[in-house]
């Protein structure tokens, strides 16, 4: 099976030396997890001859909306995504990178958005998109490596080490193979960490017998495999078969291919890849409840570029772009989806000598779907002026859990603190429930 390089190796020069460190970290930490994949991937086998894409799932009774979480890894500028056009701070901190006004795509009067996130506009429109502002972690600490460990953890002043997706699967009733599913990846983000099975995949059509050179040894090795793990412990033959269940049920999808609906065209490029797969899982029905995706490369410490061109302007295209076209692919079935993005934390408010930004803390989220009660940018803007900035940072007057937490309780239909403990009272209506 050959693979894409992947996404980390063509991350431009940060200049940031502690998520270089992190991130090599992290990648040797999930290397083990990655071998495992490796081994239950080796296991899994391609469908029978009389297997078709219609596909059916018993996986329990859960109605609720499968939850995308875009992960901007990095640290996401908030303030150039949405900008804070009637602080009259902004400019005065951003006098180089600072989006003008007039080159802002109005959202109300208080907030621009990016002229490259133009092709999101329609969906704010449409009052399927919204922004939450000044979002951020409880105790954060500028660390690449802690704060998005702690992100999806979600789990501040408690003993718990599971990730929180893993605990959101984990509270919904009897997941089946694809309920958690990392798509773009060989190895699960640590929101995924837990004993609730689940699945990373770089690509539908990449998930694969490897070693099986043809239908006959796939056969074989599946027959040999299964009959090795019956009556094995659950913590042993659970993952392989959910290896052969999964393949078998992405080799049927290859088999049948896939074409986007409803016009939509996505751009080339790993987050649109995902996005594409995401869409594809969901209308497929195979039982998807949340599904992680990453965009990297966010760490802007120079070179931030214009509101016109650059490296944000790019990034930020290629995000819009990819987001429109997963909308716009799902049709009607975004009233079953919500996707919210996250990242580790925002940037300082100020630009700094090089022309880009360091680690800060408030930020901006965006929420995707067919239920978001769109048009708007929620949360209490605290204000950039000197009096008002966190040490140097955009406070954060909306803990992040309270946006999930909302999210699970109204659209997946869970008890939001059985998954984030701790959680705030706070809601802000940005999702709503079903009629």
């Amino acid at each position: 099976m050959t693979d894409t390089v992947p996404a980390e190796a063509r991350v431009r020069a940060c200049g940031c030396p502690e998520y270089e460190r992190s991130t090599v970290d992290r990648r040797a930490v999930l290397g083990g997890l990655a071998a495992l994949g490796a081994g239950a991937a080796t296991v899994a086998l391609a469908p029978r001859a009389d297997a078709t894409t219609s596909l059916t799932f018993a996986d329990g009774t859960y109605t609720g909306d499968t939850l995308v979480v875009l992960s901007f890894r990095g640290g996401f500028d908030g303030l150039s995504a949405v900008v804070p056009v009637a602080d009259p701070a902004y400019l005065t901190l951003r006098p180089t990178i600072g989006i003008p006004t007039s080159r802002t795509l109005q959202l109300d009067a208080r907030f621009g958005l990016h002229p490259a996130l133009a092709p999101l506009l329609p969906w704010y429109t449409a009052k399927k998109l919204a922004f939450v502002h000044a979002l951020g972690l409880p105790n954060p600490t500028r660390s690449h490596f802690t704060d998005m460990a702690e992100l999806e953890r979600a789990a501040p002043g408690s003993s718990l080490r599971s990730g929180w997706l893993d605990r959101m699967v984990g509270a919904t009733d009897r997941p089946g193979t694809f309920a958690g599913t990392a798509l773009g990846t060989a190895s699960a983000p640590a929101s995924f960490a837990g004993p609730t099975l689940e699945l990373a995949m770089r690509s539908v059509d990449r998930f694969t017998l490897s070693g099986a050179w043809d239908a006959t040894e796939e056969a074989r090795w599946s027959t040999a495999l299964r009959a090795l793990h019956a009556g094995a412990a659950p913590q042993h033959a659970g993952p392989a078969t959910t290896a052969l269940d999964a393949v078998a049920t992405t080799t049927a999808m290859k088999n049948a291919g896939y074409s986007p609906a409803h016009g939509a065209v996505y751009p080339s490029g790993d987050l649109a890849a995902s996005l594409r797969d995401v869409a594809r899982l969901v209308k497929t029905g195979v039982g998807l409840r949340a599904a992680t995706v990453d965009s990297g490369n966010w760490d802007m410490h120079e070179g931030l570029g214009r509101s016109d061109r650059g490296w944000m302007f790019d990034q930020l295209g290629q995000v819009a772009a990819a987001l429109a076209a997963f909308m716009t692919d799902l049709g009607p079935a975004a009233d079953r989806v919500t996707l919210v993005t996250l990242s580790e934390f925002g940037r300082r408010a100020a630009e700094n000598g090089s022309g880009g930004t360091d680690h800060g803390h408030g930020n901006v989220s965006m929420v995707l779907g067919g239920k978001v009660n769109g048009g708007r940018v929620y949360g209490t803007w605290p204000g950039l002026g000197a009096g008002q900035l966190q040490q140097g940072d955009l406070a954060a007057t909306t803990d992040f859990r309270s946006l999930l937490g909302e999210i699970l309780e109204r659209r997946c239909g869970l008890t939001a603190s059985t998954v984030l403990p701790g959680l705030p009272s706070a809601r802000l209506g940005v999702v709503r429930r079903d009629a």
